[in-house]
């Protein structure tokens, strides 16, 4: 039963990351894609702001893509945590710990599901089970 709940994490833990990785990348699901997303990001302070863009939108899908398929889950619990903490630095910290303040609350729970599940492992239905 936890390589099945593991699985349910990881697949809707990553295949969110993919979908905010593809709103960055490309403008798909209300995104705003690179140029928008780096216009943004150029705001934060987050220069060149479309290389940010684009090094944040793949983190976000490559880092979900690999997590939803539990194949090399540590590097890609780091990939989505280390957005998530840059999310939280430039964002999020100011604004308190409740999220429905705009504050770190779910960046926090993000990074520690990711981080959990790459120290205990994807679960046998995962690539890195078959692999490693």
């Amino acid at each position: 039963m936890m390589s099945l709940g593991l699985l349910l994490i990881r697949v809707v833990i990553g295949v969110s990351f993919m979908a905010h990785g593809a709103q960055k990348l490309f403008g798909w699901f209300g995104g705003y894609g690179l140029k928008g997303t780096g216009g943004w990001m150029e705001s934060l302070g987050l220069k060149p702001g479309v290389m940010m863009a684009l090094m944040a939108g793949l983190a976000e899908l490559i880092g979900g893509l690999l997590f939803t398929l539990g194949l090399l889950t540590p590097l890609a619990g780091i990939m989505i945590a280390a957005t998530m903490v840059m999310a939280i630095v430039k964002v999020h910290a100011p604004n308190g710990y409740w999220s429905t303040q705009n504050g770190y609350e779910y960046n926090l729970t993000v990074i520690a599901v990711v981080i959990g599940v790459a120290l205990i492992g994807p679960g046998q239905y995962a690539l890195d089970a078959f692999l490693l």
